[in-house]
């Protein structure tokens, strides 16, 4: 076996919080190693759902030391983004090793040892895991979901509404995807969006401003409130079209169905319906499996961590996790801070 390549740092992950970690890197005078399971940058922004437009306009979502081209107060789309940040990994000083999935990650010496699935091993003192969630969607466990005979879609793999033309289809998630997705669908079928508790809209453009510039002004973006935010309800920003969507009755937003039987439903009234798909915008969670066995991970593949740096590992960092530090922890707005802020802390050096 070919002996391993040695680097001081390693980046799992070329998206967005990849690159983030690469830019906060660069500045501290060191060239990392990133490992990327794709043949090119960008994370999983290029398989998102053709129609997807961000919440948040172009001038809140940028990554460090270059911003999103174009008019600053426009919402930008899906291929506007994974162009940006194509172009953004270019001007980066890297080594990208492109179609490396790492398989494995194991504690050697004072350092790592990775393995990719293809069988190579690369040595590093510290380790940066920015891997997102995409590859691993979390499906509930809803009742009856093993048995439902209909279609069932994750937002992962929900592309666009043409599949769905005529059916009765139910989105599962009161978040911003679950509201993009079901008004979307509505255009084309009959929809209901099943949440929990009702949809916590926020408006767009409070005052004349977009949401995320009072966040920023206020200092609530980056404040320290994990906490906080974890316990309270996921914000849908609206500029009045999705809930006006909503006020015609398709979609319609109803409380959680109770359980799933073949091609049907039962909502929380006691009715019975037949459904013919099932989209489920239910998130998804940190894909770190290549870490088993290392003690970085709690019992349910979650990372033991403190802002971003492993609180059982030592030399190991995340960049990319929800709610990490802040709010916008997972966003292309915050994915910099969080990456400086880690990188203060695992110190690596060439």
């Amino acid at each position: 076996m070919a002996s391993a390549a040695h680097v001081p740092l390693a980046v799992i992950g070329a998206g967005q919080s990849g690159l983030a970690t690469v830019h906060a890197t660069n500045r501290r005078g060191l060239r990392p190693l990133v490992l990327e399971a794709s043949d090119r940058a960008g994370g999983s922004w290029p398989h998102h759902y053709d129609s997807l437009t961000l919440f948040s306009p172009a001038r809140f979502s940028s990554l460090p030391g270059r911003p999103l081209p174009g008019e600053p107060d426009r919402y930008p789309v899906r291929d506007e983004v994974a162009a940006y940040l194509r172009d953004y990994a270019a001007g980066l000083d890297a080594d990208v090793r492109y179609g490396q999935r790492v398989a494995g990650v194991e504690r050697s010496g004072n350092g790592f040892l990775l393995t990719t699935a293809d069988g190579s091993r690369f040595e590093a003192v510290t380790v940066v895991c920015a891997t997102g969630g995409f590859t691993r969607p979390h499906r509930p466990d809803l009742p009856g979901l093993t048995d439902f005979t209909g279609t069932v879609v994750h937002t992962a793999d929900y592309r666009s509404p043409a599949p769905f033309t005529g059916q009765r289809v139910v989105v599962v998630g009161g978040g911003n995807s679950g509201v993009q997705i079901a008004t979307e669908l509505a255009g084309v079928a009959r929809v209901s969006l099943a949440s929990r508790a009702p949809v916590a809209w926020a408006e767009q453009r409070p005052l004349g401003r977009d949401i995320h510039w009072w966040f920023a002004r206020s200092g609530l973006d980056a404040a320290p409130l994990r906490r906080l935010w974890e316990k309270g309800p996921t914000l849908v920003n609206d500029d009045g079209r999705h809930r006006a969507a909503f006020a015609s009755g398709n979609p319609d937003r109803r409380e959680m169905f109770t359980r799933l039987d073949q091609d049907k439903v039962t909502w929380s009234d006691g009715t019975v319906e037949g459904i013919d798909a099932l989209v489920l915008a239910t998130g998804y969670r940190p894909a770190l499996g290549y870490l088993s066995g290392t003690g970085a991970l709690d019992g349910e593949g979650r990372p033991l961590h403190r802002g971003g740096v492993s609180t059982t590992v030592p030399g190991l960092g995340y960049v990319g996790l929800e709610f990490q530090r802040s709010f916008s922890s997972a966003t292309l707005r915050g994915v910099g801070r969080d990456a400086r802020h880690v990188l203060r802390r695992l110190r690596p050096r060439a």
